[in-house]
């Protein structure tokens, strides 16, 4: 390969060197992060008084999906730039149709002073969705339950409530945290009398856990490499503690439980992650120093900016871009933090092209540095060592709830930018997982617990949740907690 003709010098080679021991995570070292790792996960199950611990929140998403669910469900799912609105119809033998729009948010409603602008245009977008679905008018008395993706810190004592407690993803609307969102949301389609009964509010990791369950049955786990990181699997009530004391009585300890784990607040406390002098930077410069220890070397807000200490560095010290001058557009943009999302990592490491040309546009466009084929070739592999911790520590999440659960065989939904697009990452992770259960010379496609692309969590796992959630409603079941 033309990549291989370039040679770094022994300065560049001995450094390379140290930065591979540095964030190489051994087999011995997952073991020790997952058995912590498992500790973290009962306690959270077990008490929510400490603020550094994982948050184990149950879902009140009591019931597996079988795949012979059928009907008509929409879900609302907000996101930071986009509202989407599905209506998904479940036909049973784990199959099901989509249709979908997207409703682009006016740009000053993250923003605005009047929590009714959001919740009212969230409620007018499902009215047009409705008549556009239905030209010939809605049949007389026919209601459609909605499940509706809400991925904001939340606490939920029912599944169809939820609290905000603070807002995220540029969000900044008064009236909202400590307030119901799904009640402010009903209480919009009410005043335009559209026939919705909102059933459901979940967050995208219980989705996508639920929408893979319904069309494969093997699926026990979903999780986010994204932007964040999140998993979410099924648990049984009475390893629940925490909400034993409100437990009405037709909920019993044997009933299946869906948490949503939150845990890219695993090790708060700095146990056991390898941190490097680049993640307790960027922990201490952060806006919530202390928190989200693992998603904070693991999810792609933050590979960019990893590498962006490690290249300043580099610069800084005189072994990198030697003639980039300290006034120079580049050097002001490698000075900015967070310019370099996970992207930056991903176009490097997929660049074959002879003499890393595709890197070298990269770097001229994000940064404006002119660069040399061996700086080119230091960064790309730089990227490769980023990019396969973040893919080792990804799975002990999930290591750690197949230990704690005792599943052999099984497969775990995934989804999020990380896991669809960034290259190698799904094989590092496979490998990662054969080096904790022991799978040494067992092909990939073998493997006794499998990560698979994940179905739309948002969407098609909303509808779902809101069909099992409709079901149990109709049965007259509890939804959540005693309300006092």
């Amino acid at each position: 390969m033309a990549k291989e003709e370039i040679t770094l010098s022994q300065p560049l080679q001995r450094n390379l060197d140290t930065f591979q021991n540095e964030f190489w995570v051994s087999k011995e070292k997952l073991h020790e992060i997952i058995d912590v790792f498992v500790q973290e996960l009962k306690k959270g199950l077990h008490d929510n008084d400490d603020p550094y611990q994982i948050p184990m929140n149950p879902t009140w998403v009591m019931d597996y999906p079988d795949g012979s669910e059928t009907g008509d469900y929409l879900a609302l799912d907000l996101g930071g730039t986009n509202m989407r609105v599905v209506i998904v119809h479940l036909l049973g033998n784990h199959k099901f149709t989509k249709v979908q729009t997207k409703y682009r948010l006016p740009d000053h409603i993250r923003t605005t002073r009047k929590r009714e602008e959001l919740f009212g245009f969230m409620a007018e977008c499902l009215g047009k969705f409705l008549k556009e679905q239905n030209p010939d008018g809605i049949p007389e008395g026919k209601t459609f339950p909605l499940g509706f993706t809400f991925s904001y810190p939340t606490t939920q004592s029912k599944i169809d409530s939820g609290v905000l407690q603070r807002w995220t993803k540029g969000f900044d609307i008064p009236g909202v945290e400590g307030n119901d969102a799904a009640a402010l949301l009903r209480d919009e389609i009410e005043k335009r009398e559209i026939p919705i009964k909102l059933v459901a509010l979940i967050c995208d990791t219980t989705g996508t856990l639920v929408a893979s369950r319904y069309t494969d049955p093997d699926t026990i786990m979903g999780v986010i490499f994204g932007t964040g990181v999140n998993g979410a699997y099924y648990d049984v009530v009475a390893d629940v503690p925490k909400i034993h004391n409100q437990l009405p009585d037709d909920i019993s300890l044997a009933t299946p439980m869906l948490i949503n784990c939150e845990y890219g607040s695993f090790d708060n406390k700095h146990r056991v992650l390898p941190r490097t002098k680049y993640d307790v930077q960027i922990d201490q410069e952060s806006p919530r120093p202390g928190q989200q220890a693992f998603e904070k070397m693991t999810a792609g807000y933050y590979l960019g900016e990893i590498i962006r200490k490690i290249l300043l560095e580099g610069y800084e010290t005189g072994y990198l871009f030697k003639d980039l001058a300290q006034d120079s557009e580049g050097a002001k943009k490698l000075a900015k933090d967070y310019i370099l999302d996970s992207s930056f990592l991903s176009n490097l490491e997929s660049d074959d092209t002879p003499d890393l040309a595709e890197s070298k546009k990269e770097f001229e466009t994000k940064l404006s540095i002119n660069t040399t084929p061996e700086e080119r070739l230091y960064a790309k592999k730089i990227s490769a060592f980023i990019g396969t911790r973040a893919a080792r520590l990804s799975i002990c999440g999930i290591s750690a709830v197949c230990q704690k659960m005792n599943y052999r065989k099984c497969h775990v939904a995934a989804d999020g930018s990380v896991y669809m697009k960034y290259p190698h990452f799904p094989e590092r992770a496979a490998k990662g997982l054969s080096d904790v259960f022991g799978w040494d010379g067992i092909k990939e496609e073998d493997h006794p617990i499998k990560i698979v692309k994940a179905q739309d969590g948002s969407g098609v796992g909303a509808a779902v949740i809101a069909a099992l959630t409709h079901a149990r409603n109709v049965k007259g079941l509890s939804l959540g907690l005693k309300q006092n």
